[in-house]
């Protein structure tokens, strides 16, 4: 197949999650014979912050304005089996104008589900979804799958949904040396987020405060001057992804935490839970609706609702952490690698293709039956 991606930023992950997703997923459509175009706005934050430009199996085509790429993007939707828009394109609106008017499979893929619909609850402005929502896309994926399914047919229309969650590339995410300046008792990695501080304090700065002999660390982009660090909390301010795996395996233990709008509607893995696992760290999460499905509780994973589970967490033995951590790495490289998302890509494609084709067939031979 050859699918026409429009998107935020595969070439900048910085304080962008959607980057390394489409890298390893990606890398997994290239390996199985898919061609992969990838149209970027080249905005200037992304732009001074790149950390990758050559991805394998990927065109990227960066653009400074949408007119310079309109007549390539729609000549090659022409040729292609599949064109997807996705949550925080820039130019979501008009890319999806070009998808809808093209012959492939029209795809929307909302990486922020959780942050759409709180947009539309609040009457807000979505700048990346038209006016007539989603219900003229043959197929809206999800990166959140339990509640956000229902609501993204309820109030955006959406004809066909499917959850494609976050994975991770093995062949990145894998047991490597530890780093002493990743070296933590506890870290965390994610950007600032106002929206995961109140957990962050809770599952993490008061731990901090409450062991002083242990070291923390934050890596991550964003977090403001007024964020109040303790004497051993290290910082760093951005982990690239390839130092991801350094970061985690110098870690005993890391910690996921989930935005209060994913872990409202459930069904939100992060795709740090993913990496973490096939680095082979012990990781410790907040609790939300679905996890279960995922990695389970108390055997995969470890969660934590309050300061005193982190406290807990961080007394285990080597070896309770141990059996954890390899149950965990045994079931991400099983249920959750890219190759896996990109067959699972493939069988939602096939479906709603059989189903097209269905539709089409039905509908001609009832206007011939007509006709006679």
């Amino acid at each position: 197949m050859k699918l026409v991606i429009f998107g935020l930023s595969i070439s900048s992950s910085w304080g962008n999650g959607h980057a390394t997703l489409w890298r390893g997923l990606c890398r997994a459509l290239h390996q199985r014979n898919h061609k992969i175009l990838f149209f970027e706005h080249n905005t200037p934050y992304y732009e001074a912050t790149r950390d990758s430009t050559e991805i394998p199996g990927v065109t990227l085509v960066l653009y400074s304005q949408w007119e310079q790429i309109r007549e390539r993007a729609r000549n090659e939707l022409k040729e292609a089996d599949v064109g997807i828009v996705t949550s925080y394109c820039p130019d979501g609106i008009l890319a999806s104008e070009l998808v809808l008017d093209s012959p492939a499979v029209r795809v929307f893929y909302d990486l922020d589900t959780p942050i759409t619909i709180d947009a539309l609850e609040a009457g807000d402005p979505i700048r990346y979804i038209g006016p007539r929502g989603l219900r003229d896309f043959d197929l809206v994926l999800s990166y959140t799958g339990g509640g956000a399914l229902d609501a993204l047919k309820e109030k955006l229309g959406a004809p066909i949904v499917a959850p494609l969650y976050g994975s991770v590339d093995p062949d990145t995410h894998r047991p490597t040396a530890s780093e002493e300046k990743y070296r933590a008792d506890l870290s965390y990695l994610g950007t600032y987020a106002a929206n995961r501080q109140a957990a962050l304090e809770c599952l993490f700065l008061k731990p901090a405060r409450k062991r002083r002999n242990r070291r923390f660390l934050i890596g991550g982009a964003l977090y403001p001057s007024s964020f109040p660090w303790e004497e051993n909390i290290a910082y760093i301010p951005h982990v690239s992804p390839g130092k991801h795996p350094a970061f985690y395996c110098s870690s005993r233990l890391t910690l996921n935490i989930t935005r209060r709008p994913m872990a409202k509607l459930g069904y939100c893995p992060s795709g740090r839970l993913f990496e973490a696992a096939a680095c082979g760290t012990p990781i410790l999460s907040d609790s939300w609706q679905g996890l279960e499905e995922f990695f389970v509780p108390g055997q995969e994973i470890l969660t934590a609702s309050e300061a005193t589970d982190t406290v807990e967490a961080l007394e285990l033995s080597e070896a309770e952490l141990g059996k954890i951590s390899k149950a965990a790495r045994a079931r991400a490289l099983e249920d959750h690698s890219a190759d896996r998302r990109a067959s699972e890509l493939e069988q939602i494609l096939q479906n709603v293709t059989s189903r097209t084709l269905e539709v089409e067939h039905v509908g001609n031979y009832s206007s011939g039956g007509s006709g006679q």
